[in-house]
């Protein structure tokens, strides 16, 4: 699944592309053959220890804790670790937003990265299988959907633009929506005793007026059925910065700007912090490529030892 990030003058003319069929390569066979970090782009990220995924790995394939299935490492049907995968030894990461994510419903479930989201942060992420989605009309003022187009705007540009949404919906004029700013910082009551990265996240989220990101969950040449919806329409659109993506089932024939939806999540994160929280970012979110890092490291590792590198 790809979730992209590219300019509006790439997206037109990919729009007319026909995609081709994504690798199916499977990552269980390749769940023998050694690990390394070298040479691997995501290797300064700050992640929590991978022992126990080494040890799954090892173990191989083992049952759900719900439905029983034989799974690798989690199951992507019941968004739970496996048994060889203790939950206490998976990090769980605190985001400063809700995120939704809309998987097609066509898209495979095991092929998906939308998965680790869930699995990572499971108290700030949701996700649909297309159509079930939420109406969101009545909090187009809070929300917005990360999808690069002709009116898509950059994360720096978030707070202006979403003065232009009201709880009805959007102002009829802009003169009056972008004439005086409304939006002011939370403050956090000093006598309250709260969860001191709650209160950041929280009161930080308030400042911009943005509590909740939407993230489309499928391959490019599927996303024109959801992102025409029309309950997404009137959406603030968001476009990420351009960034190469590291996904081992990258679609052949297009750009390497085109995201997993994992990565687009993190990068997304990492420009929020930076861009609107005004913090410098030292790795808080860097888990949520927890598993994704993991196999990229296994799928690189075994495409060396069989010669395609």
């Amino acid at each position: 699944q790809l979730t992209m990030s590219l300019n509006s003058s790439t997206l037109l003319n990919e729009e007319k592309a026909q995609g081709a069929q994504r690798n199916t390569e499977g990552l269980e066979s390749l769940l023998q053959t050694p690990s390394s970090i070298q040479d691997n782009p995501l290797q300064q990220l700050q992640l929590a220890s991978q022992e126990v995924l080494e040890k799954a790995k090892k173990s191989g394939r083992s049952k759900c804790p719900r439905c029983n299935s034989s799974r690798m490492f989690y199951c992507y049907t019941c968004f739970v670790p496996v048994e060889t995968v203790p939950t206490k030894e998976i990090p769980t990461v605190k985001l400063p937003l809700k995120i939704d994510i809309i998987k097609h419903p066509n898209e495979i479930d095991g092929k998906s990265t939308a998965v680790h989201a869930k699995l990572l942060a499971p108290d700030d992420v949701t996700i649909y299988k297309y159509p079930c989605i939420p109406e969101y009309e009545e909090k187009r003022h809070e929300i917005a959907l990360i999808f690069p187009g002709p009116n898509s705007v950059s994360v720096k540009d978030i707070a202006f633009h979403l003065q232009k949404y009201t709880k009805k919906g959007v102002c009829s004029s802009d003169d009056d929506c972008s004439r005086e700013p409304v939006l002011k910082q939370a403050k956090i009551e000093p006598e309250a005793e709260k969860n001191p990265n709650e209160c950041i996240s929280s009161s930080r989220s308030e400042g911009t007026g943005l509590k909740k990101i939407i993230f489309i969950d499928s391959t490019w040449n599927q996303t024109n059925k959801i992102i025409t919806d029309e309950r997404l329409q009137g959406l603030l659109q968001i476009e990420l910065k351009t960034r190469k993506t590291c996904f081992w089932r990258h679609q052949k024939g297009k750009p390497d700007t085109y995201l997993s939806t994992i990565e687009a999540i993190y990068y997304f994160l990492v420009d929020y912090h930076q861009e609107i929280l005004k913090e410098s970012y030292k790795g808080q979110y860097d888990n949520l490529l927890f598993f994704f890092s993991f196999m990229y490291t296994l799928i690189k590792d075994a495409k060396c030892c069989a010669g395609k590198e």
